[in-house]
């Protein structure tokens, strides 16, 4: 323990660099569940998967981990020219000491602050700006990112929701359709989800369904 503390208060530019990649690498760590979650495309892709799955009533089919691993995946997939950018422009440059950290911070939010702006709605943006009295930014830098980023959230709920109506749609039409004919039938007792969902499956297999979610997901970027 004592070694390791000296390691952090040694005054050898190596070991002072060491100890800044160490802290800078620990705190990415532990704030990635919320980078993922907040900053990236993976809030719209989670609700978007999950509507999908309500709408056919299939229960836990695909199960909750197929979901998310697709989801961090197609995450990945559409953010990976944003995370090569903050790679090439702030965390190479850094550890190379080339630049300092509060330049690496800057250099790193700069593709992900344009990423969110592109995706927030001026309305939830001027939301959050309204609150905080801030003055108005002249350009994407000027916005802080306590600000962005809560404003980025509530757009993405807000069109994942707005996706997942439109899924609903042709399903519960089925629904309602299989309704009225068991009620003209008499079968009153007989629960349509049941019968129901053979069709729903069936109809989505039919029109490969899975294919055009996921194409409009990518094509809502």
């Amino acid at each position: 323990m004592n070694e390791f503390m000296e390691f952090f208060n040694s005054s050898d530019p190596e070991n002072v660099s060491t100890s800044v990649k160490l802290l800078l690498t620990l705190t990415i760590l532990s704030l990635a569940p919320s980078i993922l979650i907040l900053m990236t495309c993976f809030t719209r892709i989670i609700i978007v998967l999950s509507f999908v799955r309500t709408a056919l009533a299939t229960q836990q089919m695909p199960p909750t981990q197929v979901l998310l691993g697709l989801s961090l995946f197609l995450t990945f997939f559409i953010m990976s020219p944003v995370l090569q950018e903050v790679n090439d422009k702030a965390l190479t440059p850094l550890f190379n000491e080339e630049i300092n950290l509060e330049e690496a911070y800057t250099l790193a939010s700069g593709p992900f602050k344009e990423f969110m702006s592109e995706q927030t709605r001026q309305k939830d943006l001027q939301l959050f700006l309204n609150y905080t009295q801030a003055e108005q930014p002249e350009s994407i830098d000027d916005i802080p990112l306590t600000t962005l980023v809560p404003a980025f959230a509530l757009s993405e709920i807000k069109t994942a929701f707005q996706i997942g109506f439109m899924i609903f749609i042709p399903f519960l039409v089925i629904d309602m359709i299989v309704a009225s004919v068991l009620m003209s039938m008499g079968m009153m007792m007989l629960p349509p989800v049941m019968i129901s969902l053979p069709f729903k499956i069936l109809l989505f297999v039919l029109i490969d369904g899975w294919y055009l979610v996921i194409e409009s997901l990518l094509q809502s970027f």
